[in-house]
């Protein structure tokens, strides 16, 4: 039966390959593991998902082919008002009394539930028909029922539950979604390029070793070449108004950053690029570093990477005094033309939802400006970036 299973990840576009799921039936007949759904979920994922951004895609697809759960999936994804599930008394029932409640089944259970979101209008508490709180209803939190949805409650009590209604585990590490720190330095380490230091400077532990036992035991220490990534960055950051809404993603990427480059250089704008930037907000109004100092500091194998949702007024970009801070003398594109011209490498990454790009003038101008190199903020964005700052199309 589990060819099917097979053909359903890969019809999910899941990377699974026929070695991967031979090895899985090898594994099986071995006994890894037992008859234990739970355990051959995890065996099944450790031998076929090799990328975490896949993991909740995974997760889809097995509880789709074993449980039958795809009406849960896509059709009865609802949310259920909080003052509906408030933990407000706790369900205790006498033995005689759990002894008489019967278990739906778990196709009548899903169909029932499904039933109940499109009927029910209020909040309940202490029934058995409705999603609510200390009743006997197979929905809801702190009551009790044989077999039953967990709907808002914080941990099991009575280890009945079939299935446990909560966000799914791995849903932030697709490759579509937004990503934290950790998920921007993996993203980030595409762009290294390591070199070795001129002088042997790192002990080399494995070859002392070696010299020492062919040395008949007389230690004979060997040094290697200290490695370190040469790529050189230059990371302009819009920072306030629209990109309030992005701090945490964009403070983020700078601390991504600062780890994975040893040549790491940074400076802010608002909006758009004009004759000059800032290294430190606090001080944007005193100390202020012109433009061309950036052309004329950093030789152009620097990576250029630019942060900003592009969200502005298109006066901004192209006009002159069109800067909603100070009246520029010269339009915003010719700054970012000049740039361009001096830094060949050069990506956008923009925090907005690429499905809303098409929507703002703004953002389609400085798209366009950048050539179509402009990235959404997302692992995969952040990956095609980085292979198109290595000069990858």
């Amino acid at each position: 039966m589990l060819i099917d299973f097979f053909y359903q990840l890969r019809d999910a576009r899941l990377p699974v390959s026929v070695k991967e799921f031979l090895t899985l039936l090898e594994a099986l007949d071995q006994r890894v593991a037992s008859a234990s759904l739970d355990e051959f979920y995890v065996l099944s994922r450790a031998v076929l998902i090799k990328d975490e951004k896949y993991y909740d895609r995974f997760d889809q697809v097995f509880g789709h082919y074993f449980r039958g759960v795809d009406s849960l999936l896509e059709k009865i994804e609802a949310d259920i008002p909080e003052d509906w599930l408030t933990k407000l008394i706790e369900k205790q029932l006498s033995d005689e009394e759990k002894a008489q409640l019967k278990g739906l089944g778990w196709d009548k259970l899903m169909q029932t539930l499904k039933e109940r979101l499109a009927e029910q209008k209020e909040r309940h508490q202490g029934g058995n028909k409705w999603i609510g709180t200390g009743g006997t209803s197979p929905f809801g939190a702190y009551g009790y029922n044989p077999e039953g949805v967990r709907i808002g409650q914080d941990g099991s009590r009575h280890r009945r539950a079939v299935k446990v209604w909560d966000q799914r585990e791995f849903r932030d590490f697709d490759d579509q979604r937004e990503l934290g720190t950790r998920n921007f330095k993996v993203a980030l380490r595409r762009l290294r390029q390591i070199t070795r230091s001129a002088e042997a400077a790192v002990l080399d532990l494995d070859d002392t070793i070696r010299a020492t036992a062919d040395n008949a035991g007389w230690l004979d220490i060997r040094y290697a070449h200290e490695r370190h990534n040469a790529v050189k960055v230059l990371l302009c950051l819009d920072v306030g108004g629209s990109m309030d809404d992005h701090i945490e993603i964009c403070e983020g990427l700078f601390s991504g950053a600062r780890s994975e480059f040893k040549h790491l250089e940074h400076a802010y704008f608002h909006n758009f690029i004009y004759e000059s930037v800032w290294r430190d907000n606090r001080r944007r109004h005193a100390e202020r570093l012109a433009t061309l100092d950036l052309i004329h500091t950093y030789p152009s194998d620097y990576k250029l990477i630019f942060v900003g949702d592009a969200t502005m007024s298109p006066y901004e970009i192209t006009y002159p005094g069109g800067s909603v801070e100070h009246m520029n003398e010269e339009p915003g594109k010719v700054w970012l033309q000049r740039l361009l011209a001096h830094f060949p490498h050069a990506v956008w990454l923009n925090p907005v939802d690429e499905a809303y790009w098409d929507y703002t003038e703004s953002l389609r101008m400085t798209r366009e400006l950048m050539d179509g190199r402009m990235f959404p903020l997302t692992p995969a964005g952040l990956e095609a970036a980085m292979k198109r700052l290595q000069g990858g199309y």
